[in-house]
């Protein structure tokens, strides 16, 4: 059971998003708050795996947030979502720390999948969020060192979701070796995170 908290600061927005993913037979909303502050207090109080997380909200914002966020004992994993995808916003978010960021109007479906990609290590970006992400990294360049093979292979699954131990059953090594190499991968690339690695590594023509 994914245990999820929900934080917006439009109560039809966050009663709905309450109600579909009570509806998920492997979710379970553990707290909905209306403002940054009430969510850290939330946190801290009912250990979510998965904050969905607005970025737009009275007081402090989603951004600024998102450390905090992080820094908790639970250490829960972070997914944007919002309504905005400006390149401020979309690349303040994934610097912070956001395992994935996904627009609102996203089919329930989406919604589902992107809590179990960034609950499962794996990230998630929205296609339109991607593009913009991708277009403002400016144009192809070759990239300043090829990955290896097995690099490759680690990358193409990082790019499908997959966390380190769906990674190390899949290519038949140990999570250390997977660890090893997504090191190397980022340290190539220039990446901090997931999110980042496989933006720029689309944008290498490496994906």
């Amino acid at each position: 059971m994914i245990r999820v908290l929900v934080v917006d600061d439009h109560p039809i927005v966050r009663d709905g998003l309450v109600g579909v993913l009570q509806d998920q037979p492997d979710l379970e909303v553990v707290g909905a708050a209306g403002s940054a502050e009430e969510a850290l207090a939330m946190v801290e109080r009912s250990s979510p795996d998965v904050v969905l997380l607005d970025l737009e909200m009275p007081g402090t914002d989603g951004v600024s947030i998102l450390p905090h966020l992080l820094a908790a004992p639970a250490t829960p994993r972070v997914l944007v979502f919002t309504a905005y995808d400006a390149d401020d916003q979309v690349f303040g978010a994934i610097r912070a720390g956001a395992a994935g960021y996904l627009l609102k109007g996203a089919e329930v479906a989406e919604i589902v999948r992107a809590i179990h990609s960034v609950h499962d290590g794996g990230s998630y970006l929205a296609p339109r969020v991607a593009s913009r992400v991708l277009g403002a990294v400016g144009p192809a360049r070759r990239s300043p060192t090829q990955l290896s093979v097995r690099e490759s292979e680690v990358l193409r699954l990082l790019a499908e979701g997959l966390a380190t131990k769906q990674i190390a059953r899949s290519l038949g090594i140990t999570e250390r070796t997977v660890k090893f190499h997504v090191t190397s991968i980022f340290s190539k690339l220039g990446a901090n995170n997931r999110a980042q690695a496989i933006a720029l590594a689309a944008q290498h023509g490496l994906l």
